[in-house]
């Protein structure tokens, strides 16, 4: 089981259906639309388009674990990021990242170490994971990291076919 097999739904309703991704990378982000680092929207739209045509999906998931940043409804998390930066990639239904709650997604993924070595509990909003096309969790990046870095972007470029 991979984390294409998980269930969550689209942020719109009905199943997100990461299975249809299989075969491509996935940069798993849990978003708030509240947050100093939501600016970083723009940067992820722009890996999107950037990377979508040789395999990678960026897939926003909001969270309102952090400082309460997400207490939007799907409709309004939508449309802030319509208006406000454009986002075409995919948004899931708003879960639990940490605690008792947690989604499956998320328990697949947090026990990857990022490179300070930090392990379980994301930390923040704008937590980067990383799955390679098979499934398997390829890297972890800290809220702070920019998705321009030249580390997120070696990462990506590692388990993307040559362009």
């Amino acid at each position: 089981m991979t984390v294409f097999d998980t269930q969550i739904d689209a942020l719109t309703g009905g199943p997100a259906d990461l299975a249809r991704h299989r075969g491509r990378a996935l940069l798993v982000v849990n978003v708030a639309s509240r947050c100093g680092l939501t600016p970083q929207y723009a940067g992820l739209q722009a890996l999107h388009d950037e990377y979508a045509a040789r395999g990678l999906v960026v897939l926003g998931v909001p969270c309102n674990q952090f400082g309460g940043q997400e207490p939007g409804t799907a409709e309004e998390i939508s449309d802030f990021c319509q208006v406000n930066y454009d986002v075409t990639f995919p948004l899931t239904e708003k879960v639990d990242v940490n605690g008792p709650g947690r989604h499956p997604l998320y328990a697949a993924l947090v026990g990857t170490a990022d490179a300070e070595g930090h392990t379980g509990d994301v930390r923040w909003n704008f937590e980067k994971f990383l799955v390679a096309p098979d499934g398997t969790v390829a890297g972890r990046f800290a809220p702070t990291v920019q998705p321009d870095s030249a580390d997120l972007r070696a990462a990506i470029e590692k388990v993307l076919p040559p362009a």
